[in-house]
């Protein structure tokens, strides 16, 4: 295939697919609680989500890039082979078919389905509805990504840009009729002292950093059957696409946040932001914003699945040509179906100590990519870097772990020796032992007298 020059408009088709990829039920639900919780600091918290759920993802996008990385596993490598397979199952297990699938299924199931079926019914055939939902949600999902080649037009050019009508009408309305100034909404929890650090945690949740790793063999594929061949020219690709995203996540996170902290002046803190947003969409738009509110979560779920499942499979060829694609995406389907009727609350419990591990892991694996373009490749300081910051993150994970595993006399022994670490009670422990093991891996490598590569 002959090299191609994509036009500006390629690259904004490219860019709104890997945007509709990354933009999730986490995406939507958590700036919105988020800004009811900080109230008249949510500026400050905003900009911590921010960092890390749009500047940490792009640097992870930028990351792909410049290493000219066909892949997560291909990037991870550069650790060593046994662990890239090991990091990337438990990298896919976890936006995959074990905890972000589900997540994805559970919040358009409880915002967008649940509040249609009456009361009487829902009390005795709840879990038969979920699960009928779960059925019809992946198997829609599966349907899509049996062609893969085909992603660009269905979430680019079609579900995205109708994801983004409908949430723009929304906030518009919001904007015009708000319920209340964003500098009059009281800040409760941790938001009070700490907002910042407050919001740099709650952009874990949207697990961005370790879709930016995991959506990069997809925007790498895409680009080629347009006609990119060269490598410099796909990392050019993928960088333009990257800046699109981040355009329109800034603007979405930083207006929901807006709106729900708006929303205090009429509404109490919800349990979570769903909640917050069916109240929102009821208020301003009746049925009508009740519909409209189901129409934007099932897209904006639905996409994202489709993402998930395409990447998933994409890579499990890529681990093995002998794999068959269709028959991966299959198992893929089915297996959140499963975890799905677990419960959106069970969902989110259990996958923030997850995420508290891979996070650490992801990070320092994309700043060390990154760096490898003014120093060059040094397998030592990969190394040292992920044992000291995979060793800290262990205790991050535990100590944000449900009371129920906290309560364990090892775990507590454990969180003990973990309070000794610098920012450990703001969950973020494993920064300063990252450092330390990226000075020893450097160290090693000056005496090694390691060739740059």
């Amino acid at each position: 295939m002959e090299q191609k020059k994509l036009s500006f408009k390629n690259y904004v088709f490219v860019g709104s697919m890997l945007f509709g990829l990354f933009f999730g039920a986490g995406n939507l639900i958590f700036p919105v609680v988020m800004g009811q919780q900080a109230g008249g600091k949510t500026p400050i918290a905003n900009l911590g989500f921010l960092l890390t759920a749009v500047g940490l993802p792009f640097l992870g996008i930028l990351a792909m890039s410049v290493t000219n990385s066909n892949g997560v596993y291909e990037l991870s490598s550069k650790i060593g082979k046994r662990y890239a397979s090991v990091f990337t199952i438990l990298l896919y297990a976890t936006i995959g078919p074990f905890f972000a699938m589900p997540r994805l299924a559970a919040t358009s199931f409880e915002i967008g389905i649940k509040p249609f079926i009456p009361v009487r019914s829902l009390e005795t055939n709840l879990l038969l509805y979920s699960i009928v939902y779960s059925i019809l949600f992946f198997g829609i999902a599966y349907l899509f990504a049996r062609k893969p080649a085909a992603l660009l037009d269905y979430v680019g050019k079609w579900l995205n840009p109708a994801f983004l009508l409908f949430l723009g009408i929304l906030l518009v309305i919001a904007f015009i009729y708000p319920l209340g100034s964003v500098d009059g909404g009281t800040t409760t929890g941790a938001y009070t002292s700490l907002p910042f650090v407050q919001g740099v945690k709650e952009g874990y949740n949207t697990m961005d950093v370790l879709a930016s790793l995991a959506f990069g063999i997809i925007v790498i594929s895409t680009l080629k059957n347009l006609g990119v061949t060269k490598p410099k020219e796909i990392a050019k690709g993928t960088l333009k696409s990257g800046i699109v995203v981040m355009i329109l996540m800034i603007v979405i996170y930083t207006a929901t946040s807006f709106m729900g902290a708006m929303s205090i002046g009429h509404f109490k803190p919800a349990e979570n932001g769903g909640v917050a947003l069916a109240q929102l969409a009821k208020y301003y738009l009746g049925v009508y914003g009740s519909l409209l509110l189901t129409v934007i979560i099932v897209l904006v779920t639905l996409k994202t699945s489709i993402g998930l499942i395409v990447s998933a499979g994409e890579t499990a060829v890529d681990f093995n040509q002998k794999i068959s694609y269709k028959k991966v995406i299959i198992v893929i389907s089915i297996l959140p179906v499963i975890v799905t009727n677990v419960g959106l609350t069970h969902i989110i419990v259990w996958t923030v100590p997850v995420l508290m591990f891979l996070y650490p892991l992801s990070i320092t694996l994309v700043f060390l990519a990154l760096l490898e373009s003014l120093m060059g490749y040094r397998k030592p300081v990969y190394l040292w870097t992920t044992i000291f910051a995979g060793l800290a993150a262990v205790f991050d994970a535990l100590n944000s772990a449900p009371d129920l595993l906290k309560d364990f006399g090892l775990v507590k022994g454990l969180l003990e020796i973990g309070s000794y670490l610098p920012l450990f009670e703001h969950g973020l422990g494993w920064l300063a032992p990252s450092f330390i093991g990226f000075v020893i891996g450097l160290i090693i490598s000056c005496i090694k007298k390691e060739a740059l590569k």
